[in-house]
C-alpha cells in the first residue's frame, strides 16, 4: 500500500476523538492537585511559592514528555496492529511508572548533560528562577510540539531551556559549548544510525524470509535468532539505562548478562516459534503474526528503559530548585525526594494517557506504514543504536533515533519497489515493448506508403496499421503516464519528514529563548 492509497483511506474515515474540555480538565486537575500538596506539605519552608511553582512546572513538564516522547516506544507497535491504541497506553503508563520509580535513580544531575556551568550562579534565588524558567518553557514547547504532530527530544527541549535561562542569568560564558556541539551533532547522528539500523533489519528479514521459497520454514530458522538478539539488545539496554542507577555496572558486564540471557531465551522461544510457525499460513501475514509478541514485549522494555532515564528531564531542574531551597545552596547533584520522583512518574502516565494518542498515531501511522516486521526493525534499532552510541561516546537521541527508524524502513520500502524484481520492472519493459512495436508498426506503414504499385494486400494493410498505431499510441501513453507514476512511489510522506526535521533543528533555540524570556519575566515579577 504507497501513500496515496493511505491518504484516501484517511480522508474516507471518521476519527472519534474524546472531548478535549475533559482532557483539559483531567489535566488540570492533577496540577492542581500537585500545588495543593506541594504547599501544604512544605507550608513551614522558606521559599515555599518557588517549591510550589516548581513542582507545577515540573509537573506539567512530565505531562508533556508523557504526551510526545513516550510515543516512539509504542507508536510503532501500534502502527503494525500488534497492539491497539488502549493495550500500548495501559502497557506504556505501568512500565514507565514502574521505570520512573524503579530505576530512575536516587541521584540527578541538575544540569542534564553538563550544558551550563550552575558555579557562575552564585545567588540562589537566580538559581531557582531560571531553573523555574527552564522547566516552564521546554514544556510549552513540547506542548507545542504535540499539538503540531511532531516527535521531538524532550531533553533537547530541556536542555535547550536551561541554556536559555542560564545565558540569561549569566551570560553566554556559563554554556559549556562543547556540549552544545555534541547536541547539534546528534541532530544528524541519532536519526542516521536510527535509519540505517531498521533498514538492515529489515532488508535481512525480506531477503532471508520474504523473498525465499518457502516462508514459514525460513521464519521457524531465523526469527528465534531475531528474538534472541533482541532479547540481548534489550537487556544489555535495560542493564545500563535502568538498572544502572540503582547498581553501578560496566558494559562488558551487562553484554555478558545480555548473551547468557539470550542464549537461554533462544532455546526456551524456538520450539514456541516452530509451533505457532506450523499453524500459520504460508503468506507474508502469517510471516508477521509471529513478530507479534515480540513487539509487545519490546514496547514495554523501551517503556521501562525510557521512564527510568527521561523522568530526569522532568525532575531534574525540580530536584535542584527543592535542594536550593533547602539546602540554600547549589549542587550539580541533588538526591531525589519520593514526592518529586512521583511528581516527574506520575505526570508521564497522566500525560500519555490523555494525550499520547496523537503522536503514538503520528509515529504509529502518518509517516509510513508500518506491519510487524518492520516495526520489530525500528524496536531493534532503537536499542542497539543507544548502546553502540553509548559506548563509542556519540550523543544520540532516543526520539530522533526511534522516527529515523521509521523513515529508514519506508525509504528502503521505496528503493526495493524500484529494483529489478519488482512492479516497476515490469511496468518498464511492458512500456519498452509496446513502444517498440509501436515504432515497428510506424516503419512498415512508411515502407509501404513509399511502394509505387500498392496491390490490394497492401491497401488493407495500410488501413489495418493506421487502426493500430491509434490503439498502441493511446495504451503506450498509458504505460508511459503508469511508469512515470511508478517510479515515483512514495511510501513515506514528505511533508511529514520535513515538519519533523524542522521541529528537530528550532528545538533547542526556541525553547533557549523562550526560557531567556521567561527568566527575564519571573526576574521582573521579583524585582
Amino acid at each position: 500500500m504507497d501513500i496515496k492509497t493511505i491518504n484516501s483511506m484517511e480522508k474516507a474515515s471518521v476519527q472519534i476523538q474524546p472531548s478535549g474540555y475533559a482532557r483539559l480538565l483531567l489535566a488540570f486537575l492533577f496540577i492542581a492537585l500537585v500545588f495543593i500538596w506541594t504547599t501544604f506539605s512544605h507550608n513551614g519552608d522558606h521559599y515555599n511559592i518557588f517549591l510550589t511553582i516548581g513542582a507545577v512546572f515540573g509537573a506539567y513538564m512530565a505531562m508533556n514528555i508523557g504526551a510526545n516522547d513516550v510515543a516512539n516506544n509504542v507508536g510503532p507497535a501500534v502502527g503494525s496492529k500488534a497492539l491497539t491504541m488502549m493495550g500500548a497506553i495501559v502497557i506504556a503508563a505501568i512500565f514507565e511508572a514502574g521505570g520512573s520509580f524503579i530505576a530512575g535513580g536516587d541521584v540527578v544531575k541538575t544540569i542534564q548533560k553538563g550544558i551550563i556551568d550552575p558555579s557562575m550562579i552564585a545567588n540562589p534565588d537566580i538559581f531557582i528562577w531560571a531553573m523555574s524558567a527552564a522547566l516552564l518553557s521546554a514544556a510549552l514547547w513540547l506542548n507545542l510540539a504535540t499539538y503540531l504532530g511532531a516527535p521531538v527530544s524532550t531533553t533537547h527541549a530541556i536542555v535547550g531551556g536551561v541554556m536559555g535561562a542560564g545565558i540569561a542569568a549569566a551570560g553566554f560564558g556559563i554554556v559549556a559549548w562543547d556540549s552544545v556541539g555534541e547536541i547539534v551533532a546528534s541532530w544528524i547522528i541519532s536519526p542516521i544510525l536510527g535509519g540505517v539500523i531498521a533498514a538492515g533489519f529489515l532488508y535481512y528479514i525480506k531477503k532471508n524470509i520474504v523473498y525465499s521459497e518457502d516462508m514459514i520454514e525460513s521464519a521457524k530458522k531465523i526469527v528465534p535468532l531475531l528474538i534472541s538478539l533482541m532479547a540481548l539488545a534489550f537487556i544489555t539496554y535495560l542493564i545500563l539505562k535502568g538498572v544502572n542507577h540503582l547498581i553501578k555496572v560496566n558494559f562488558l558486564t551487562a553484554l555478558t548478562i545480555g548473551t547468557l540471557s539470550a542464549v537461554v531465551i533462544f532455546f526456551v522461544v524456538k520450539p514456541m516459534i516452530i509451533h505457532s510457525a506450523d499453524n500459520v499460513e504460508q503468506t507474508r501475514g502469517g510471516v508477521n503474526s509471529l513478530f507479534t509478541i515480540p513487539l509487545i514485549f519490546a514496547a514495554a522494555l523501551l517503556s521501562f528503559a525510557h521512564g527510568a532515564n527521561d523522568v530526569a528531564n522532568a525532575i531534574g531542574p525540580l530536584a535542584a530548585i527543592n535542594d536550593a531551597i533547602m539546602g540554600g545552596a547549589i549542587n550539580k547533584e541533588v538526591g531525589i525526594p519520593l514526592w518529586v520522583m512521583g511528581v516527574g512518574a506520575i505526570g508521564i502516565v497522566v500525560g500519555l494517557s490523555l494525550y499520547g494518542p496523537k503522536l503514538i498515531k503520528t509515529v504509529g501511522n502518518e509517516i509510513t506504514e508500518l506491519d510487524q516486521m518492520r516495526a520489530f526493525s525500528i524496536a531493534m534499532a532503537a536499542a542497539l543504536t543507544v548502546i553502540v552510541a553509548s559506548q563509542l561516546g556519540l550523543p544520540v537521541s532516543s526520539t530522533h533515533i526511534a522516527v529515523g527508524g521509521v523513515f529508514g524502513v519506508g525509504f528502503l520500502r521505496e528503493y526495493l519497489d524500484r529494483g529489478e524484481t519488482n512492479f516497476l520492472n515490469t511496468v518498464r519493459e511492458k512500456f519498452k515493448a509496446d513502444k517498440k512495436a509501436l515504432d515497428d508498426m510506424r516503419t512498415e506503414l512508411k515502407q509501404l506508403d513509399a511502394l509505387e504499385n500498392k496491390t490490394q494486400p497492401d491497401y488493407e494493410r495500410i488501413v489495418q496499421l493506421f487502426k493500430g498505431i491509434d490503439e498502441k499510441e493511446e495504451l503506450v501513453r498509458m504505460e508511459k503516464k503508469e511508469y512515470k507514476g511508478a517510479k515515483k512511489i512514495k511510501y513515506v510522506k514528505r511533508d511529514a519528514v520535513k515538519k519533523i526535521i524542522a521541529a528537530w533543528i528550532i528545538t533547542v533555540p526556541a525553547a533557549a529563548v523562550l526560557s531567556a524570556a521567561v527568566f527575564f519575566m519571573i526576574k521582573g515579577i521579583m524585582s
